[in-house]
């Protein structure tokens, strides 16, 4: 029997930790702040992921003001509320619902691309929302690789959030990200995951 010495993954082991394994949701940060070069550059990396037609929709907001986080923190749950007001940095995550006017730019090689979305409102929303939520788990990714921690949340007024921040329309809110470094004191034990064999199948 031979045994392959190709290592099963090319990352290697420390960067493995730092992405998934050891990387955690954090709910409380410490007070180092979040400079806009370093989500310059999680942008500049994460922006390579892919989607369909290279469209693009992720759109970011970064929430520095106290103005801004209290205008977002009416609209989260009660229990999202103090956590977004602490954190060093809110990132409010929106799709660009117009993004098809753009395809002829970021994907030239099908001239119709524009126009198939223009004409269909209800495939341009669910494309939208599908590879803006693509982009939202890579930015997420890129912000670990910082060696931060992100703090999505998805418990918001979703149609508050819309008419406070987006109400011409054109974007619509998808996700609220806190980031910075976080607090190690009181760490939760890491929830159980699915194993290969309880997701994967072969056919």
């Amino acid at each position: 029997m031979t045994t392959s010495t190709t290592p099963r993954l090319v990352l290697d082991a420390t960067a493995q930790d730092l992405l998934f394994r050891q990387a955690r949701t954090a709910d409380r940060f410490t007070d180092e702040p979040v400079p806009d070069e370093t989500i310059e550059a999680v942008y500049d990396l994460v922006r390579y992921g892919p989607t369909a037609f290279n469209q693009q929709p992720l759109r970011i907001f970064l929430l520095r003001s106290p103005e801004s986080r209290e205008r977002l923190a009416v609209h989260l749950s009660r229990s999202n509320r103090e956590k977004t007001l602490r954190a060093p940095l809110t990132s409010l995550l929106a799709v660009d619902n117009e993004f098809h006017r753009k395809l002829a730019r970021l994907f030239p090689e099908f001239p119709g691309a524009a126009d198939l979305y223009a004409e269909n409102h209800a495939l341009r929303e669910r494309s939208a929302s599908l590879n803006g939520a693509l982009q939202a788990a890579y930015f997420i990714i890129g912000i670990r690789a910082a060696g931060l921690a992100a703090g999505p949340m998805s418990g918001f007024d979703e149609d508050g959030v819309n008419r406070e921040f987006f109400p011409a329309g054109d974007l619509s809110a998808l996700l609220v990200v806190n980031i910075g470094r976080p607090e190690q004191s009181g760490e939760r034990p890491r929830r159980p995951r699915l194993a290969h064999s309880e997701v994967c199948r072969t056919l």
